[in-house]
């Protein structure tokens, strides 16, 4: 195929639930990925492989990173992020996803990509949670599903 089709999709799912009368949203800390290594992310995240749509990657993903099942009717498209990362000289289309209904217990289910996973009120995120994460929650929240991230 054509480099002019090469650029890479990912998906991000923001995992929620109601506890005591808030939303919470579950946080992954990244480790050895050789991308934000340290910081936050949201519960789980990859690439969209050949031939799967972005649902059936943010499924498998929480499957695989999380040991969790997911109802593919489930999971709602949040917001699309148009991301331009200059330090690794790449653009990639970022596909948020929420889920608030899931089968089993969240685990760290890859501990050589991930340290920990702990939940969060979505109105008291930790300050090292990456920033253009911290975006797509804002425009989710704002009501807005596209932002351009890194373009200057």
């Amino acid at each position: 195929m054509s480099s002019y089709y090469l650029t890479p999709s990912a998906v991000i799912l923001m995992l929620m639930r109601e506890r005591n009368g808030e939303t919470e949203v579950l946080l992954q800390r990244r480790k050895n990925t050789g991308f934000a290594d340290g910081l936050w992310d949201f519960s789980c995240s990859g690439k969209v492989e050949e031939g799967e749509t972005m649902t059936r990657a943010a499924v498998r993903e929480a499957k695989e990173e999380l040991g969790i099942s997911l109802s593919s009717d489930k999971v709602q498209f949040a917001v699309l992020i148009h991301k331009c990362d200059k330090p690794f000289n790449l653009i990639y289309y970022n596909a948020y996803f929420i889920c608030r209904h899931f089968a089993g217990i969240p685990c760290v289910a890859e501990p050589e990509k991930c340290s920990e996973i702990k939940w969060f009120d979505i109105d008291n995120l930790p300050d090292d949670l990456m920033d253009d994460r911290k975006q797509a929650l804002t425009a989710y929240r704002n009501g807005e599903h596209y932002v351009e991230y890194g373009w200057k």
